[in-house]
């Protein structure tokens, strides 16, 4: 049998989050919930209104063009893309064409830590449609969406499978929310796909069949899987494939054909006659800088702070935990050390998002600074308190909504000897029994009394120095 390989290229389109619509002054507002009130003549194409270019959204495209490692073009055109739809109120887009802002980059991402690169084939900036909604008798539309500045980042056919697919989007998602520049919520449809799926053998593509309007992750990975499947059943059959585009159905989780597929002429682009050329000097592209992405964040999480991949890669995709991290650790100073910092990060990870999740609360929701936790990270650094204790209160300052100042005063280790020596006498002369036994050799006794004085003090006793002090009390009594 013929060893079949898929090709896949996705196409993202990305709403930005800008104050107001790519052309208009509009608000770009996604919460609007009363339909047709962020609308205007621009936006609904009205006649003889003149658009004008979101300087904003272009900032944005060329820091995403920037991370993506892309070729900025200094001079790019807007285009008309023609085709009617209800819920384009012009009955065409503003897009561009054949020279878009960027071009020619890539995107590394892993998978099980394994490195892997898709070129990205060009980044083109345009405006949202409309919203349809249907209804059982009728279908309504609603402009407040149509103008909205959207990214279309297109790759090359580079992807093999929808595992690669789903963590090529997740990536490149996370480098999006890192540059702020939109919230990417699949959920809320601020990032859509669309997916262009072929099988050949070897290098060759095969026939490209389009997925359009996928709005998930999820169903994303699923239609991919089943288009790979569909189309290796067709072909091993010997039936041929047939350029198209079809849709992912979300109930029965299956691709099916909507119409075949339209050809770039089929949009009869021209250049947009009320745009100038979009010029962009070096000194401006220069000028936008770029905040510390994913990436280079994994890359110096295992060189400073000794953390693993998998460690790092998990703070890193909760941006707020990263930087609630690094804010922990700039405050310990003094203790900071390469087993500190394994500390804080057991801590944050493992047992403050473990008692989140149980607790049903965010990060968000809690007014826990990074000052607090490095308090009760030095304090268990420096023996104040032990694991157990550090913990339980972690514990209480989610489930009681308690500061951890006010926790660690009800908490601090017992270290006053004579404090501890009472604490002894006390178990001594209530415990005959246990002080027999261990004048009789049971080892074990001593491991009784011990348990008995952290019963009495709630865990709070230094331990090594109650057993030194029972030890030197035991051998004299």
């Amino acid at each position: 049998m013929r060893k079949l390989i898929p090709k896949i290229g996705l196409e993202i389109h990305l709403e930005l989050k800008t104050n107001t619509k790519m052309f208009c002054s509009c608000p770009n507002d996604p919460e609007e919930i009363h339909p047709n009130i962020n609308i205007c003549e621009i936006c609904t194409g009205q006649p003889g209104v003149l658009p004008v270019v979101n300087k904003t959204a272009v900032e944005y495209a060329i820091k995403l063009a920037k991370a993506l490692n892309c070729k900025i073009n200094n001079i790019s055109y807007f285009a008309r893309k023609n085709y009617f739809y209800p819920d384009l109120p012009k009955n065409y887009q503003i897009s561009q064409y054949d020279l878009p802002l960027a071009i020619g980059g890539y995107l590394d991402f892993y998978i099980n830590e394994e490195p892997k690169r898709v070129r990205i084939r060009r980044i083109h900036l345009e405006e949202d449609t409309g919203k349809l909604i249907h209804t059982e008798n009728s279908s309504l539309v609603d402009f407040n969406r149509a103008g909205i500045p959207l990214l279309e980042i297109v790759t090359e056919p580079d992807i093999k499978s929808a595992e690669e697919a789903k963590e090529f989007v997740e990536e490149l998602i996370l480098i999006i929310r890192y540059l702020k520049i939109s919230d990417a919520s699949p959920e809320k449809g601020e990032i859509r796909f669309e997916a262009n799926i072929s099988i050949g053998e070897g290098d060759k593509l095969g026939t490209k069949v389009e997925v359009k309007n996928i709005g998930s992750i999820r169903s994303l990975r699923d239609a991919i899987n089943y288009e790979i499947k569909r189309q290796t059943k067709l072909l091993n059959e010997g039936k041929e494939i047939i350029q198209e585009t079809r849709g992912f159905d979300e109930t029965k989780r299956i691709t099916v054909s909507q119409r075949a597929k339209e050809f770039e002429q089929d949009y009869r682009y021209f250049p947009e006659p009320d745009l100038p050329p979009l010029i962009l000097s070096e000194n401006y592209i220069n000028s936008i800088s770029l905040p510390e992405l994913p990436n280079q964040k994994r890359t110096r999480y295992q060189e400073e702070f000794n953390l693993s991949f998998q460690e790092g890669d998990i703070l890193i995709k909760n941006k707020a935990l990263a930087e609630f991290y690094e804010e922990v650790i700039s405050e310990i100073k003094e203790e900071a050390n390469l087993d500190s910092f394994k500390t804080v990060y057991n801590l944050l990870v493992n047992d403050f998002c473990g008692f989140l999740i149980k607790y049903q609360k965010s990060l968000e929701d809690l007014s826990i600074k990074p000052s607090s936790f490095a308090k009760l990270v030095k304090d268990y650094l420096n023996n104040k308190i032990n694991i157990r204790t550090a913990k339980d209160i972690l514990e209480k300052s989610i489930s009681e909504n308690r500061e951890i100042e006010s926790l660690l005063k009800e908490a601090q280790i017992i270290i006053d000897r004579d404090l501890i020596e009472k604490l002894v006498k006390e178990a001594i002369d209530n415990n005959p029994q246990a002080v027999a036994d261990f004048k009789k050799g049971k080892e074990s006794a001593i491991q009784f009394l011990i348990g008995y004085i952290m019963k009495n003090t709630k865990g709070q006793a230094d331990i090594n120095l109650t057993k030194q002090i029972l030890m030197e009390k035991l051998k004299n009594a």
